[in-house]
């Protein structure tokens, strides 16, 4: 990687001994450990359940009443935000909707695969990312606060 890509790995030395085969290869294992393909398509296809009003929803953070939740905690809570992965760019939930498992998944994977591959980072859209002081990053969104 290091002859095509030299600024690159200069700034991501990890794949500096890896050639292309290698990084595809990389990249696969994680989207079979996953099953993405799969993952993916029933989170899109998944039940989504309506809490509030989009409106009600949005209006928590005009009347600071939300919180920032971990991946990990986001089972069962209410989006305040647009929560969009990119690509496709195709809204996962909007707000006032209730983070399900599959999408609880599949954030917890996007987490996994930016550690991984540094450099081909996730894009998505109403996560938070707060660098801690030791460098390692760590994933929010914004939910209306628990009663």
């Amino acid at each position: 990687m290091w002859r095509i890509l030299p600024e690159f790995c200069q700034k991501h030395p990890r794949y500096e001994q890896m050639g292309l085969r290698d990084l595809c290869q990389h990249v696969h294992q994680l989207y079979a450990k996953y099953d993405i393909a799969r993952l993916t398509t029933d989170m899109y296809l998944s039940e989504l359940t309506p809490a509030m009003k989009p409106s009600d929803a949005f209006a928590h953070i005009a009347h600071r009443t939300t919180e920032r939740v971990a991946i990990d905690e986001l089972e069962g809570r209410v989006a305040t935000s647009l929560i969009t992965p990119y690509p496709p760019g195709i809204p996962l939930l909007i707000p006032g909707e209730v983070f399900n498992k599959k999408i609880v998944d599949y954030l917890k994977f996007a987490r996994e695969f930016n550690v991984q591959c540094p450099g081909f980072e996730t894009d998505i859209h109403g996560l938070v990312e707060v660098v801690g002081d030791d460098g390692r990053k760590t994933y929010f969104a914004d939910c209306v606060r628990a009663a």
